[in-house]
């Protein structure tokens, strides 16, 4: 019966974000610029983290591994959106479908969890600065980026798999620009209540789970720098925070909008408007945000600009006097 299931629809026609023909070219090349963005921000930010030893160490460890998921992230949205915007009819196989819807569910619940674990490591570094290093070697690191990464799996196999076996035997259009699982709820053939109060449940128990390891944090942090007695400790304190929490408010904001009502609450436009900004906009701007803002980052990213042009410059050199 399953089988049977599966094989009454074997694509969904996915409406994008608008059908205005007119809007078609200039929203390509706008997504296509965030696109471009969001690869050469992040995947820059992670060469720099890497290759400079400076940078070596928990806060930019967890960085990098954002920066991955960021990355991961945009790349399961933005290339079918951008075809979408060059074809007439915007069609997504059934395997495909589940596999974005998939892939999806990992890389958010995973980004959930690194925010947490960046605000606790932030609480470590604030308010145990003489044992940051004892309370966070690499081992701790490595085991709190692993977590996230298999409670992202976790949560998007459980939904998924609740989501695989229901019946779509009708309309097969989603109103969406991607395989998101209420717009999916909406096609199926069945009673979907259950898979309702299952999505709520576990988006609703990790999102206020996060959030309160996130507030409890920030807490103690602001108790910590209130403490300090000089100024400017207390703004190098509190710079070390700001970027996470800005990252944090425009990540948590849309997505929680998105994901912590039933389906039927649901007004289908403005998911499209919040799922823009926590899918494609957050990932761009996240690298933009600690480059700017954080001194370590922009003083490594100066040494490396000089040493590519000293480099450049010498190479010009040789060539020259040969």
């Amino acid at each position: 019966m399953a089988q049977g299931n599966h094989t009454t629809v074997t694509q969904f026609v996915l409406l994008g974000l608008t059908s205005e023909p007119k809007l078609q070219t200039p929203l390509f090349i706008i997504f296509l610029m965030i696109y471009l963005v969001t690869l050469m921000g992040n995947l820059g930010l992670i060469t720099l983290i890497e290759t400079n030893p400076r940078l070596h160490t928990p806060m930019y460890f967890f960085l990098c591994n954002l920066s991955v998921v960021d990355l991961c992230y945009s790349s399961v949205f933005s290339p079918k959106l951008l075809i979408g915007f060059l074809m007439e009819k915007k069609t997504i196989s059934y395997s495909a479908c589940f596999a974005q819807h998939f892939f999806f569910l990992v890389f958010v619940t995973t980004e959930v969890f690194l925010l947490a674990v960046m605000a606790y490591d932030r609480y470590v570094a604030v308010c145990n600065p003489l044992l940051y290093t004892a309370l966070m070697p690499r081992s701790v690191c490595t085991q709190l980026v692993a977590g996230s990464y298999i409670g992202g799996v976790l949560n998007s196999l459980i939904q998924t798999c609740c989501l695989l076996p229901l019946p779509f035997c009708g309309p097969n259009t989603i109103n969406h620009y991607f395989c998101d699982t209420n717009p999916l709820l909406k096609l199926t053939c069945s009673d979907n209540h259950l898979n309702e109060l299952l999505l709520v449940t576990f988006n609703g128990t990790i999102s206020m789970s996060v959030l309160f390891i996130i507030i409890i944090s920030y807490v103690h942090i602001l108790f910590s720098i209130l403490r300090i007695r000089s100024a400017g400790g207390r703004r190098k304190a509190f710079s070390t925070c700001a970027s996470h929490l800005l990252t944090i408010t425009l990540f948590y904001v849309p997505a929680g909008l998105s994901h912590m009502q039933p389906g039927s609450k649901y007004s289908v436009e403005m998911e499209k408007v919040t799922a823009v900004f926590y899918t494609l906009i957050v990932p761009m701007l996240n690298p933009l945000i600690y480059s700017l803002r954080n001194k370590e980052v922009k003083d490594a990213l100066r040494k490396a600009t000089a040493n590519k042009v000293f480099v450049s410059h010498a190479l010009n050199s040789a060539e020259t006097q040969c």
